[in-house]
């Protein structure tokens, strides 16, 4: 992946100008945005039964679940994984978009209670060599995917094994407490004016 890519465009400009989070935004992409995988990354990917991938081509968009055995999902090298593509009901959504259009967004979340999230902004690529597919039981193509990873505060995903909603989000006549991240040393003084959390 391309680390000199801006990672904010001019409308996500525009929106944190608006909402005075440019400060915020700017410290969250310096510190959590990365190329490599942080230890963390490691053992959530590698041990994912599941995670939701994005693809898009002209005016096609399209965001499905990709799921198989924990591992299905593999680090094969510095900031770039693989995952296989099984025998499914022959749309081909996500690869006939990702043939046109390598740019992909990968979502791995855990709802156990120990929310973790990681986004992945990727380049993927189609493989069916003999060397890819024998990496991955099963594959009918392999997608490897260079990845730019950002980890972002969890705070609105439910804990779904116990069926407990997120307490971080509004309604009526409730407070929400501060999020973790708020209080993090290169963002606990530059939070947005209008902030309840700000100090």
């Amino acid at each position: 992946m391309d680390e000199q890519r801006p990672f904010y465009h001019d409308g996500m400009r525009a929106l944190q100008d608006r909402f005075d989070g440019r400060r915020v935004a700017d410290g969250l992409a310096a510190n959590r945005r990365r190329w490599d995988f942080w230890d963390d990354d490691r053992a959530m990917i590698e041990g994912a039964p599941f995670f939701f991938i994005a693809t898009s081509y002209g005016d096609y968009t399209d965001c499905s679940l990709r799921s198989g055995m924990p591992g299905f999902v593999k680090i094969v090298g510095p900031g770039t994984i693989e995952f296989p593509e099984y025998d499914g009901n022959s749309m081909y959504r996500t690869l006939g978009n990702i043939s046109r259009n390598p740019n992909v967004g990968l979502l791995f979340v855990k709802f156990d209670g120990k929310t973790v999230r990681i986004r992945i902004n990727g380049r993927a690529a189609i493989l069916d060599d003999a060397a890819a597919l024998a990496r991955h039981h099963a594959a009918k193509l392999v997608v490897r995917v260079e990845c730019e990873l950002f980890s972002n505060c969890p705070r609105s995903v439910h804990d779904l094994q116990t069926g407990t909603l997120s307490p971080y989000l509004p309604r009526p006549g409730y407070q929400t407490p501060a999020p973790e991240w708020k209080s993090r040393d290169y963002l606990k003084d530059i939070l947005p004016a209008n902030d309840p959390h700000r100090r």
